[in-house]
């Protein structure tokens, strides 16, 4: 006897709608800042390096990561105030005349 192809849907490559909905329902805002904020600063620094140098890029991320700030939770709003400050540091080193050279 032959199975016809709606007795045995193909799989399927990803997950479906309904178990994004669910996973997305599951997620904390204050975990998904806080990876956010992680992911800024991680491109902040990128675009801060000689190779790459965007400064544009890299003070919209520090910029970004200072308005996310408040929003953290006290520990990641320490971590990232200290991450904020190294990346301004690193941003005027980058900016200066002789950086250029």
């Amino acid at each position: 006897m032959s199975e016809s192809p709606a007795e045995h849907p193909p799989p399927q490559d990803g997950p479906t709608a309904e178990q994004l909905v669910e996973e997305l329902q599951k997620v904390k805002v204050s975990d998904l800042l806080v990876h956010t904020s992680s992911l800024l600063a991680s491109l902040a620094f990128g675009k801060l390096a000689p190779d790459v140098r965007d400064l544009e890029q890299a003070r919209l991320a520090i910029d970004a990561l200072k308005a996310l700030g408040p929003l953290l939770d006290e520990g990641p709003r320490r971590d990232i105030q200290q991450v904020v400050a190294n990346l301004q540091l690193a941003y005027v080193e980058a900016a200066a005349p002789s950086a250029e050279a």
